[in-house]
């Protein structure tokens, strides 16, 4: 009888090594440059309001105490704030987290996961983590496409991802499109809808899902403390969804996944309604502003309704987006390479401060002319 070889260490489970890992935006520049602009991850350039920094250095004497392990007045602070009730809302380590917790409970091996060919690149992740086959839905025009979505679902799919508005894109669909492609959902699918830039939207046409989550048994709604708030650091994320899918997920979630002064300061940021509206109108200026200045340079801008803008460079052989990013970085400005997402031409900027933005303008104006 022949022995079997002995596995010389621990081995992961099959389809693991298959998974890409999430690759995030640089933050550095070169030695020497004297001053970096971090244009890579949408993160809020007025930084988090002033009562959330003031909410964390008041918890730092209380560092050695649990925290509520339910997040009790962080789900109050964002019930009232949304017109919500709390106990259909969950809070967690960022939205990521909640996006892994229902790719967990609701996808099993043998299972399918849609969503949009420039999706968020997590779905993927979390779809093959758990074991079920991602298919990708093509967009149209770099949007969504509520049609292709559909002709993707099969009796094997059990979730459907859709980012809405889009990152790295900035695009959107309509709410009428929205539900449109609900409707024609088996109930067994969940729909999953990714408004993390819900926030920075001014459009009539547009709804986070809200109304659809409240009136149906296979809808949710993720958000994020990340980008609108500022308080990417602090890693808080919230998802509001039937009472069945809370139940499922707090089954799953890990004790107090929230920390103290994520708490604490995510409280604070919700309050603070001021300081969201100054961000919302800083973002509406610069962003008008910088797709007026990118066209100038005869730079295509994929039309954004976030707080970032994707540009695609010429394909003239040296005016790439790969050039403009080392020339870019070099000055200190640092902006996201997208070839992941299917861009290999074009680079994500987020929306900075006026500094940053009109730095990031004069330095492709002297790249475009070399």
């Amino acid at each position: 009888m022949t022995k079997a070889p002995e596995q010389i260490r621990p081995e992961p489970r099959a389809g693991i090594m298959d998974i890409a890992a999430y690759v995030p935006g640089k933050s550095s520049a070169p030695a020497g440059v004297a001053k970096v602009h971090k244009l890579s991850s949408n993160e809020n350039p007025l930084g988090a309001s002033p009562h959330a920094i003031e909410a964390v250095q008041r918890l730092s004497h209380k560092m050695e105490y649990y925290p509520d392990g339910s997040a009790s007045r962080l789900r109050q602070a964002i019930a009232a704030t949304h017109g919500l009730n709390p106990a259909n809302i969950l809070c967690t380590n960022g939205s990521d987290e909640v996006l892994g917790l229902l790719s967990q409970s609701y996808l099993s091996p043998g299972d399918e996961a849609v969503y949009t060919e420039h999706g968020f690149m997590v779905y993927k992740i979390y779809t093959q983590a758990a074991g079920a086959t991602p298919v990708v839905a093509k967009e149209d025009a770099e949007k969504a496409s509520v049609d292709n979505i559909i002709a993707a679902v099969t009796p094997k799919t059990r979730i459907v991802f859709l980012a809405n508005p889009n990152n790295p894109t900035g695009t959107y669909l309509p709410f009428e499109e929205v539900r449109r492609l609900h409707a024609a959902l088996p109930r067994n699918v969940l729909l999953v809808l990714d408004a993390a830039y819900a926030e920075y939207v001014r459009r009539n046409d547009y709804e986070s899902g809200v109304e659809l989550v409240a009136a149906n048994e296979n809808v949710v709604m993720t958000r994020t403390f990340s980008k609108i708030h500022g308080l990417g650091g602090m890693r808080i994320g919230w998802i509001y969804a039937p009472a069945h899918v809370i139940d499922v997920l707090e089954r799953m979630r890990g004790p107090f996944n929230v920390n103290a002064a994520a708490i604490e300061a995510g409280v604070a940021a919700m309050e603070d309604r001021g300081h969201v509206e100054r961000t919302i109108a800083h973002n509406a200026k610069w962003a008008e502003w910088l797709v007026a200045e990118f066209e100038k340079l005869g730079l295509r801008v994929t039309p954004s309704v976030g707080n970032f803008l994707l540009v695609h460079f010429p394909d003239d052989g040296k005016h790439s987006a790969a050039a403009a990013d080392d020339h870019l970085t070099a000055r200190g400005y640092i902006l996201r390479r997208v070839t992941g997402y299917g861009f290999p031409n074009a680079l994500r900027m987020t929306i900075g401060t006026e500094e940053a933005n009109r730095g990031v303008v004069a330095a492709l104006t002297e790249f475009l002319k070399s």
